[in-house]
């Protein structure tokens, strides 16, 4: 007996927002002063950092929770159920659904309730609700499920990771190019085979870390309005990471009771190219070993950071074959993993 993904899917964004589109952009340090490089050589030192390339926006139409539901279909359809028998509804984001130029972000019905709404569920104990948890939320979203269908409370969820970051990002704030949108779901369920999940871990690190990434003003001196844009503090979160992440995995595989040499694949949220192989490293490294080459599939060079949606996404992408030189076969032990604003940080391990 175990909990199991039984369906995936994901949406992509079709529109594509090259690096050169940065070219023209005003950028501008945190305290309103100007930068002495011109913006080709500020995008160039930025591709080196993170390795985004370019990355994906929604189109104007489109809010958060239509790319929620686009995502769920497609994972309904993957696990070949009867959408009436799902018993909750879980989404992770951070800011609600924000039209194409406005102001103020909407969460209120939920964006649960709303996918629910766009899949025609009828079924009243059908619960929807949203969860905010920063980049880890779609993980976080896992692991509730699974102690719904541990407990017997439920037997099938719909866990969906859907975010829209093109809408709350300062276009004078050089740290807007990492942002990206998109959404990715899963079916989770009790199931008579075994694996699935074996193990996780989560925490929050909130007594100095709780502001590391917020939501703060323009760069821009000269704009007053109410608008407040989403902002880090990239440094503390790039030591936060690389000190926090690689205990959590080594933690959560010691609860398993697997080795590292088991492990097949490694879906860490892709948050920035070298941070993230900065933190593989080190967990390999806690136990003395070199991190095997193609242990660590990356998207984030062509779609960018879409928070919750970046592991969701990368596993589809995956099974569906859409991921050169990627694959996860049958009993491969996979884990994932994801840090972000609260700081939170949370651990996965699944076998397949």
């Amino acid at each position: 007996m175990g909990v199991r993904i039984t369906g995936t899917g994901s949406y992509i964004p079709s529109n594509v927002e090259k690096n050169e589109n940065f070219y023209n952009h005003e950028f501008l340090n945190a305290d309103g002063s100007s930068i002495n490089s011109p913006n080709e050589v500020i995008v160039e030192k930025f591709k080196a950092i993170t390795g985004i390339q370019e990355r994906r926006y929604i189109k104007n139409e489109f809010t958060n929770s239509d790319i929620a539901f686009f995502a769920a279909e497609k994972a309904i359809e993957d696990a070949k159920i009867d959408k009436e028998s799902l018993d909750y509804i879980i989404v992770a984001h951070n800011y609600g659904d924000i039209k194409h130029d406005t102001d103020q972000s909407d969460a209120v019905p939920s964006i649960a309730s709303r996918v629910k709404h766009l899949l025609k569920i009828e079924n009243p104990k059908c619960v929807g609700y949203d969860l905010l948890f920063g980049c880890p939320g779609w993980i976080e979203g896992i692991i509730q499920a699974n102690a719904f269908i541990a407990s017997g409370i439920a037997k099938r969820c719909l866990v969906i990771g859907s975010e829209t970051l093109s809408r709350v990002v300062d276009k004078h704030d050089r740290d807007s190019m990492i942002y990206s949108d998109g959404a990715g779901a899963v079916i989770v369920e009790k199931s008579d085979e075994d694996g699935g999940i074996l193990a996780h871990e989560t925490a929050t690190f909130a007594l100095d870390e709780a502001h590391f990434i917020y939501f703060g003003e323009t760069n821009h001196p000269d704009i007053n309005d109410k608008r407040r844009y989403i902002k880090m503090y990239g440094r503390k979160i790039y030591e936060f990471a690389l000190t926090n992440v690689p205990m959590a995995l080594k933690s959560t595989i010691e609860k398993a009771g697997v080795s590292i040499n088991d492990v097949k694949k490694i879906l860490i949220h892709q948050a920035n190219e070298k941070m993230d192989e900065a933190i593989v490293k080190r967990f390999y490294k806690l136990h003395n070993k070199e991190m095997p080459e193609g242990i660590m599939p990356m998207t984030i060079n062509h779609l960018g950071n879409s928070s919750v949606a970046t592991v969701p996404t990368l596993y589809d992408m995956i099974l569906k074959g859409q991921l050169e030189n990627q694959e996860i076969n049958k009993g491969d032990i996979i884990l994932f993993a994801s840090v972000g604003a609260g700081m939170n940080i949370n651990a996965l391990v699944y076998k397949y």
